[in-house]
Parts: C-alpha cells; structure tokens; sequence
C-alpha cells in the first residue's frame, strides 16, 4: 500500500513530516503610540455627561425648610420597649414621649397586696449575685435535729408556685402529726407572699408541726429565669449541708413554675438525696406515703420490684385476665416493674394473640424513655417437666441485683385491683427499712408479703383455713381508731410460716437464700442417689408437707422458712379485698403433678365450693386497721407452718430442731448448743422476748451451716 504514494509526496507522508519555513518577526525600528478607537471616545463622554446631570440634580433638590442643628451633641430617641417588658408602660401615639420625672418628685405608691397567681418568667430582669436574705436563719435554728449527719429525721417538702404549696402543704402538714419525722418545709418562688400569709391561707398551724424555711432569692420579683433556676440549686446546697433531708418532696401535676423541677432533678443528681414527684392526685392515691417515717421515704428511689409470672399450658384465659389486671393498676409516682412470663412449650392461639400487642409498661404510665420493660420466655423441651426441672426452671427466672431488688410471683389464676402496688410499696418501705423495722430487725424475719388472704392449707388442700383473730392489744388499738363501741378481733393482718404462690413478693435476700438451698439439695441428693446406704437421708428431701396442689418449688422454701424461722406477712380479710383474689373455675394442676390420678387436673372439691373473693375499688387506707397505720409484728397473730398459733419463742425453739434433724439428714450431727436452737431454761412467756423480733440462738441468712459449711 505505501507503493502507491511513493510518487506523490503531499500523499505517502504525514504532515509532521514536512519541514515549516521559519518566518522571521517583523519589527519596526521607530516606535508609535496606540490608537484609541472612536467608539470608546464617545462612550466615556456619556458617562461623564450623565454623572454631571445626577450630581446637578441631587444639589438642586436638597431641603432646606429643616431647622438649624446644633451637631455637639448627638439626639436620641426614646428606646421601642416590647409590649411584654415588664414595668415598661405603653407608649401612647397621640402624645410626644416626655423623659420620666426625677425620683425625688414621684410620690411613693402604696405596696400592693401579695397575690398567689404569679406571670410567667421573664428571661429580662435582674441577674445580679445570688443571696439568701432569709435562709441562714431558719438553717441555723435546726441543729436539734441533727441535720449536719447524713442520717436523720428531715423531710423536705419543697415548692415554688403557690398552687404547688397548697397541694403539698396538707401532706406536710398529716406527716408532721405523725410524730416519725422532723418535716420542713422550703419555698423558692418569685412570689413575695408572707410566709405567715401562706401558712394562713392553707389552714396551717402551730399542731402541723412544720419548720419553714424561706428560701426565695433578694429581688426574685425582678429576677430572670436564669437567675431562678440557680438560685433553686443553690439553695438545695445550702439545706442539704445544714439539713440533710433524708428525701425531698416535690409536686409534679403541672402547676410548678418552669424552672424548678428541671433545677431540683439536677440538684438531686448532684447532692445525691432521693426526690420524690408526686403527680396529680396525690391527696387521694398516695395518702399513705405521710405514714412512713424518713428512713422509709429514703429508700423510695432504691427499691426494685420485678414481677414473674408462670404460666403453665392450658392458662390461657387465666393469663390474659391477670395481663388485663395488671395493664389496669395504678403505679402513681412509682418507677413500672420489669416483667417476666414464663410460657410453657404449648402455646395456644389466644395467648399467641393477646401477648403480639400487649404493651408494658401501659401507655398510660410515665415512661420517659419508652423502654420496654416486659420479658416473654418459652420453653424448648415438649416434655412435661419433673419437681427438680420445674423448679429449677422457675427459680432461675430471677436473681435479684442487688439488696434492694425483690421479686412478685403472680399465678395466672390472680387478678389484682387498681391499688394493690401502694400497698405492696407501702408495706415493703414499712416492714423492711423503717428505723422499728431496721432496730428490731424484721426485715431479718420476713420472707414475703402476700397479696392473697388463702382458703385452704398449704400442706392440705382440702383443708379450710380461717384467719386467726386479733390479739387483745391490737383489737383495742383498732378500736379506737374506728371509734367503735365494742373491739373487733377478725380483721387483722397476721404471720404465717407457710409460704404462698398465688401473689407474693419475695425478699430479694431470702430469694437468693432459696437458690443455695436448692443447688445445695439437689446436689446431695444427686451423690446420695449413687450410694445405697443412705436412703434414710433421700427419705428426708424425698418426703413432701406441701399438697401437689402447689407448685414444687414451694416445698423448697417451706424448708427455708422453718430452719431459719422465716414468716410471711399476710392481709386481713378486710384489705386483701382491695389487693388482689384468686379465681377457681380455670385452675389446672401444676405441670409437673398433672399425672397423679388422684389430681387430675382439676380443682380441690373444697375450692370450688369456697365463694371467691370480690375485689373492692375502696381506697387502700380505708382498709387498713388502725386508721391506715401497720400494725407492728408485735401485736400480729404469729402462725407456725401448720396454721397453729405460737410465738416467737416457739417458732426458733422448733427451728432450732428442724435445722438439727436437716443436719443428720447430710451427715452433719447436731450443732453446739446456742449455735442452731435456743439455750435451755430460757422463758418463753416472758413479756420482754415476745417484744423481740431475732432471737440470738437462730442464725439468719445462708445456708451453709445446713450442709455442714461445704
């Protein structure tokens, strides 16, 4: 192909082949100036043309009919003041604005009438150094009360709306008449009420027993919201050094001002003290909480309280009914449970259903951080499940955190009212942290608190139960509260060794006891079940005093609460009417005893003929015997675990026995005496032991000892 253009040369080669003639610059030696063209001549010419006719007119027109001005001194006037500004008047159009009079010519106005109803803050005003005028005083004169030691009496109601101190002052006021507390009571407002006047207004006086305390800011009429909510957390320094409150009281319906209760949070987290915010209908719901002494209100924020519930197959409307219940109650001012359902491997339609929308906590409650708190388990194996299974399952549903974390075990026969958390709430904070509960060591004794008031005996449940009558001291003592003509002995709370599984809450203490009792058992009756020599110590774990009506789990804490003297707290007719009832007609046999044929599933003859117990909407302290007070475990009806009455002195004489008798079983012996049982020669019916609740010859907690400290 390249053949073909050898002969034309413009063809066969490309252009970069061809050499460029190199063109030499042509430069002339004189130089010239450039020429500018005639159109930009022109166009210049205009611009000035026309810049000449602006400036022409522009002098022309300036006015001169204004006044000759005197530049020295600058003129100003008067400042735009929004309308909202407070103390700043209205500028009226139709009038020249005047410059105000000098001060000496204003006639002093006479000081308006302090009024409850206060505007709302301002973020202008003043915003000066934060003083107390007031408080140093008042802080000063309470070193009786030994406010400098973390640990005292103090309670503190605090508010800064007026509205908020007419709903908190009658609760102070109830508290202060009960005599367990030193009750104070602090206002912050921007208000400058009297405090005589505030005191008057709300029907205070001398038989309230209030110390009041002010601790408003100098000038809070005039201070910034700013300088109001610095002022709330500085004054909470100040009371929590010379005061110590052992809780601090605040109302949270709404009615505070703005700035207070985000700067009481704060403060609380920072100083460390509980603060409680009692919501909108406090007066009524909450009415027992002026009941509790200051170490009881301290552990307000610290108690936890989980519920689990067991369902077995074959509940399914039982369970839907106790969910429906349990949505339903009221939980006013209390942190919302964590709750468990334990479901079985055979879950109906129904249940499937009812749990895909079952919200918990209810929408109704405060749950600022929308967590859910609700746990739904479901066992593997199809199978049914053996005592040691069945047990072992349920115990490990819960372990408590910590020694403020307790458990409330629900069955899904139970459905429970609207009130029944105050009283468990109530009853806890009472029997378990009160400085009579903490002295006398109850807390030690107490293994739960029942909901229910039960029909049948636990070891026989064909066997009716009665509740035990008043003691002579506490009959009287109701007596005059009720103001009755003749003492009434049947509604009254008592204590029982046997223990309950229909609704009770369980010391998270005593729960972990019960988890080493259980690992401990189930291990020695494992090795033992390898040695044929030892049927005698198999007899003893193998032989049951709970019926087969109950759960198996129930013998193991039978067992702990007769070696260590343990009793459950149970209501009176009366009060259990307003906790919670168990219903009948849909009972099923625990799982692991639907075999026995003499079971059968069904419900004892006796139960199904006993009347269930209709819940009651009353309120909770209307209930309670005594006018709303608990009774002390002093003057309570004491049951050993076959439902007879005896005493303290009995019930840790016959532990003592039963911990001997459990240690031959594992091949311990019988301890020294004074170590497991009560020293002999000791008096039971003396007055003074009745009045104690420990006794030194029962040792409380582990159980270590029962298996001969292995």
């Amino acid at each position: 192909m390249a053949t073909l253009f050898m002969t034309n040369e413009e063809l066969g080669k490309k252009d970069d082949d061809h050499r460029r003639t190199k063109i030499p610059p042509m430069r002339s030696s004189q130089w010239n100036a450039a020429r500018i063209p005639p159109r930009k001549t022109l166009k210049r010419l205009a611009i000035a043309l026309t810049v000449a006719v602006f400036v022409y007119l522009f002098v022309h027109n300036i006015p001169t009919d204004n006044p000759i001005r005197d530049h020295r001194h600058p003129v100003y006037t008067p400042a735009q003041h929004p309308s909202n500004a407070p103390n700043v008047p209205k500028l009226n159009p139709d009038r020249p604005w005047k410059p105000p009079a000098k001060p000496e010519t204003v006639k002093p106005r006479p000081k308006p009438v302090p009024k409850v109803d206060i505007k709302p803050v301002s973020d202008v005003g003043y915003s000066g150094p934060i003083t107390f005028p007031n408080l140093a005083v008042s802080l000063q004169a309470i070193y009786e009360t030994q406010g400098t030691s973390p640990t005292n009496k103090n309670i503190l109601f605090a508010a800064s709306s007026p509205k908020s101190a007419a709903k908190l002052l009658p609760m102070a006021c109830q508290m202060g008449t009960e005599l367990r507390s030193y009750v104070h009571f602090a206002l912050m407002s921007r208000s400058d009420i009297d405090m005589e006047e505030l005191q008057a207004i709300n029907g205070i006086d001398q038989s309230c027993q209030i110390i009041f305390h002010d601790a408003r800011l100098d000038k809070s009429t005039e201070s910034t919201k700013a300088r109001l909510s610095k002022g709330v957390g500085r004054a909470f320094h100040h009371i929590q050094t010379y005061m110590h409150p052992q809780a601090v009281l605040v109302d949270a319906s709404g009615e505070e001002e703005e700035y207070f209760l985000p700067a009481a949070r704060d403060q609380a987290s920072e100083e460390g003290f509980p603060l409680i915010e009692l919501p909108q209908g406090t007066q009524k719901r909450l009415a027992w909480i002026p009941k509790l002494d200051s170490a009881s209100l301290a552990a307000w924020n610290k108690v936890n309280v989980e519920i689990l519930v067991y369902a077995s197959a074959g509940t399914s409307g039982s369970l839907i009914r106790l969910l429906k219940s349990l949505s339903a109650a009221d939980f006013t001012a209390c942190a919302v449970p964590h709750l468990t359902i334990e479901l079985s491997h055979d879950i109906d339609a129904a249940t499937t259903q009812y749990l895909q929308n079952f919200q918990w906590p209810p929408s109704r409650a405060y749950n600022p951080t929308h967590v859910s708190q609700l746990t739904v388990r479901h066992r593997i194996p199809r199978k049914s499940l053996t005592e040691e299974e069945s047990s072992v399952r349920f115990l490990e549903s819960f372990w408590p955190s910590n020694q403020h974390s307790h458990v409330l075990v629900l069955s899904p026969n139970t459905e429970l009212s609207l009130s029944f958390y105050h009283y468990l709430k109530y009853a806890l904070l009472e029997y378990s942290y009160s400085v009579p509960a903490t002295m006398q060591q109850w807390d030690s004794r107490l293994l739960g608190i029942s909901l229910e008031l039960p029909s049948t005996h636990p070891g026989d449940a064909l066997k009716p139960f009665s509740p035990p009558s008043a003691s002579k001291k506490a009959a009287t003592a109701q007596q005059k509260q009720q103001q009755k003509k003749t003492p009434t002995n049947t509604n009254t709370p008592f204590l029982w060794q046997a223990p309950g599984s229909s609704a009770i809450l369980y010391s998270g203490q005593k729960w972990r006891e019960l988890h080493n009792l259980v690992s401990k058992s189930l291990e020695f009756a494992h090795h033992q079940q390898h040695d044929s020599s030892t049927n005698t110590a198999l007899t003893f774990f193998t032989q049951k005093q709970i019926s087969k009506h109950y759960p198996s789990w129930l013998e193991h804490a039978l067992r702990l609460a007769r070696a260590r003297g343990y009793f459950t707290l149970y209501p009176s007719p009366q009060t259990a009417r307003n906790l919670a009832t168990v219903h009948n007609e849909l009972y099923r046999a625990p799982e692991e005893y639907r075999q026995d044929d003499h079971l059968g599933g069904t419900e004892p003859k006796y139960r199904q003929q006993k009347d269930e117990i209709s819940l009651s909407p009353g309120l909770l302290l209307d209930s309670l015997p005594t006018g709303g007070n608990l009774l002390p475990f002093g003057d309570m009806p004491l049951l050993d675990w076959e439902g007879r009455t005896t005493s303290l002195a009995e019930v840790d004489k016959r532990a003592g026995e039963f911990v001997d008798k459990f240690r031959r079983a594992v091949g311990c012996g019988k301890l020294e005496k004074g170590k497991s049982q009560i020293n002999e020669g000791e008096n039971e019916e003396d007055e003074e032991y009745e009045g104690e609740i420990l006794v030194s010859g029962v040792r409380r907690g582990g159980v270590e000892d029962l298996f001969c400290n292995r």
